[in-house]
């Protein structure tokens, strides 16, 4: 299962509030791919985040990067996918360059949500950038 494309989930978010908005946020995370439990390690844990949170980049042979991520938390796997779906099958330089924080901005994340649900989020960007530049070099 694919993830939308990051401005097809804000325009049904934008016409949509309060629980709706937690409820595709949820429904996106069941669209992430199945994470093996063999790769949910320290190595692949995101830091701060109140939820257990994992992202494992899979660099593809044409240089695009894929993700495989997961979290213990319905809401916060949820944002996870949000995030992926701004990256995710993008080339790597795509990625090193882009403002992910400015393409969620839209969402306004930190107003929807709890600040411990969102304090990871830039940890997984950072993750998400720091992965495409290496890639990308």
């Amino acid at each position: 299962m694919t993830l939308p494309p990051l401005q097809d989930l804000l325009d049904e978010y934008e016409f949509l509030d309060g629980e709706d908005r937690y409820r595709l946020l949820i429904d996106l995370g069941r669209k992430l791919e199945p994470m093996p439990d063999a790769i949910k390690t320290d190595a692949t844990k995101v830091r701060g985040c109140s939820a257990s949170v994992w992202v494992y980049p899979t660099p593809q042979p044409d240089g695009r990067l894929h993700f495989l991520a997961d979290s213990n938390a319905a809401i916060t796997k949820g944002i996870v996918a949000l995030v992926l779906a701004a990256v995710q099958d993008r080339p790597a330089s795509e990625v090193a360059a882009m403002d992910i924080a400015a393409a969620l901005a839209p969402f306004d994340l930190s107003r929807q949500l709890s600040a411990n649900r969102t304090q990871g989020v830039p940890n997984m960007i950072a993750l998400v950038k720091d992965t495409a530049e290496r890639l990308a070099a």
